[in-house]
């Protein structure tokens, strides 16, 4: 897989993918940061990017628009770096497992102490 790292969580998750074999690339490094989330989504869907995000509202009514994707990961919680990774490897773990996300988001959440992964599709099927 190829994720994309939005300029809303830590550059420090590409590491984290590049350990589990996969590309990665943090809009910072490719020139995008600070752009509008619609004006990132066509290079999102053109290049085949799982996207990274924690600004669920806005990409959840983006990807919705998407007849094909190849997954959309939100990481709710606004926390710091190190709890980021964690985050992020427990979604990679996920993968490793269950395969990949195409037309599915994995959002990743706290309940208390313990990570909870949901996944569902998006577009509704």
């Amino acid at each position: 897989m190829k994720f994309l790292i939005d300029d809303c969580l830590h550059t420090s998750l590409v590491a984290v993918a590049g350990d589990y074999g996969h590309d990665c690339f943090h809009v910072n490094w490719l020139g995008l940061s600070g752009e509008a989330d619609w004006d990132l989504m066509p290079r999102i869907v053109e290049e085949d990017f799982t996207f990274i995000t924690n600004n669920a509202r806005d990409f959840r009514k983006l990807y919705a628009k998407e007849h094909l994707h190849v997954g959309l990961v939100i990481i709710v919680p606004q926390v710091v770096p190190e709890l980021q990774r964690q985050l992020f490897a427990l979604t990679l773990q996920d993968l490793v497992e269950h395969g990949e996300i195409v037309n599915e988001v994995i959002e990743v959440s706290l309940d208390g102490n313990e990570a909870v992964l949901t996944r569902y599709s998006l577009p509704s099927e």
